[in-house]
């Protein structure tokens, strides 16, 4: 397996080159453990339905030394538990608001119904009220996340703090070889960043239109976190959570890290690297094998060349490295054809749009129909802008894809799995292989969170021409749009 030692994507078009970049810079603060979100306990469990109860909530929270910085989370203070999802069960989830304005509870990478149960701006829950959504859970193992989309305020909310991780477990194809111990062996890798103004967090003073940024890294809300590892063999479920900040993954003494999984699942084959780029939302799963190191032994992940995180090796306690297959995931990938729709991201700062239009929460911009495999062509017209590219990172709600082509070229090496985000270099076409499995009206955007609420959005239509279902937007927007400012 050939080791692959650099980034991909284009380096002129990384955020470092924007004017307003803000370096991260390593907070002189103490050591801290690396916080290991909880488990979410099931309220009850009857036959194949599974209760669960989330609350998004205000909190204070220790994050520098000093004074506690007051933040927002789902059952908790900052961030959220995870959430388990087997595959094959229904679930009924009571989401309840105790915050002081209007939010909606976004199941990124799920696919589950929308416009309501996939939780988009068209699902808000108001200040003091809750919601009771079902669906099923139908896809295969993989890591998804959870976040706030409330239009237009999905980027300030996911800054103070609501995010949790999510994982979906189909025993069909989940690989019984891998670390599975959850704070042991398997740890989620939440990377955000932040600027602290005497401890606190204020949006409005670091907002940036086009991507805020923050100085200082966390890592599943932990600065300066230390780990220590215990197995010779650590799984990383690894996703770049922040609001624009691109993720250049690295560590002090360049480990391999093998990645085994992106955003929709397995890959089909491992891929060895010492550099991982993620984009805003993206996931990534890798291995770090550390049979080699001593007790003592210290490596440090970075940020570019900012240490965001040290693996301290301790005693191991038991040898999980097991060997596994080749092939971790059979895709079949021999499509070809025309694209069937064309999405086009354009523009910076209040400019942004999708194919000229700005998002609006009443107009379907696209239909498909459920079941059928079409292509999509998207591509990214910033290079048209002398020093202006950048690098728009494309998410679609409730389905995942297969990334056919780059300007008609092969793939990233760890593109070859499904997908929900994809990240699109300036003056690029990216071919997708998209299909939907389930009904309803979802969202298509730039997943920089800025973008997205300036209205570089638009919605398609998931069709079932067997049950065929009308929606009439205009009226569900009145009903359940307390704000005008919610809408665009």
């Amino acid at each position: 397996m050939e080791l692959i030692k650099n980034y991909f994507f284009d380096e002129g078009a990384y955020d470092y080159h924007d004017g307003a970049y803000k370096h991260l810079i390593r907070p002189k603060t103490k050591t801290h453990k690396l916080i290991i979100p909880k488990v979410l306990k099931a309220d009850k469990i009857e036959g194949n339905t599974t209760y669960y109860t989330i609350h998004a909530q205000e909190g204070e929270t220790n994050i520098l030394d000093g004074k506690a910085t007051h933040t927002w989370g789902y059952n908790g203070s900052l961030l959220g538990p995870l959430i388990r999802y087997q595959s094959g069960r229904h679930y009924h989830l009571t989401l309840v608001n105790d915050l002081p304005e209007v939010t909606t509870w976004h199941w990124h990478g799920l696919n589950i119904p929308g416009p309501i149960e996939d939780g988009g701006p068209h699902a808000p829950v108001l200040p003091g009220k809750s919601r009771e959504i079902e669906f099923d859970v139908n896809q295969p193992t993989m890591t998804a996340w959870l976040h706030p989309h409330p239009c237009p305020h999905t980027a300030e909310q996911g800054w103070k703090g609501l995010a949790a991780p999510v994982a979906v477990v189909n025993p069909l194809d989940d690989l019984p070889q891998l670390p599975h111990t959850w704070g042991v062996d398997d740890i989620p890798l939440i990377f955000q960043d932040r600027t602290f103004h005497d401890s606190q967090w204020d949006y409005q003073a670091d907002y940036d239109m086009d991507g805020t940024l923050g100085d200082t890294a966390l890592v599943n809300g932990t600065v300066n976190a230390e780990f220590t590892v215990t197995r010779p063999c650590l799984r990383l479920r690894v996703l770049n959570g922040a609001n624009r900040r691109e993720l250049r993954l690295n560590s002090d003494q360049n480990i391999v890290m093998t990645q085994i999984a992106s955003d929709g699942g397995f890959l089909p084959h491992a891929v060895e690297m010492t550099k991982i780029m993620l984009t805003n939302a993206e996931r990534a799963e890798i291995l770090l094998d550390f049979s080699d190191y001593k007790k003592g032994d210290r490596i440090v992940l970075k940020a570019d060349d900012v240490p965001i995180l040290t693996l301290k090796v301790g005693e191991f306690t038991e040898d999980n490295r097991r060997q596994l297959p080749k092939t971790l995931k059979q895709i079949e990938r021999d499509f070809t054809g025309s694209p069937s729709h064309q999405v086009i991201m354009e523009g910076m700062d209040d400019s942004v749009r999708i194919n000229g239009k700005l998002y609006d929460m009443t107009r379907i911009d696209d239909r498909q129909e459920i079941g059928k495999n079409e292509i999509w062509d998207v591509s990214n017209t910033n290079d048209s802008m002398p020093g202006m590219g950048m690098i728009h990172p494309f998410h679609m709600h409730g389905t995942e894809f297969l990334v056919l082509s780059r300007n008609g070229k092969k793939p990233y090496p760890n593109e070859f799995g499904f997908k929900d985000t994809v990240a699109v270099n300036p003056g690029e076409h990216v071919k997708l292989l998209v299909k939907f499995n389930v009904p309803g009206i979802f969202m298509y955007h730039c997943h920089i969170l800025e973008h997205e609420d300036t209205g570089m959005m638009a919605q398609i239509e998931a069709v079932d021409p067997n049950n065929p279902q009308h929606w009439n937007l205009k009226d569900l927007c009145d009903k359940n749009m307390p704000d005008s400012n919610m809408q665009m």
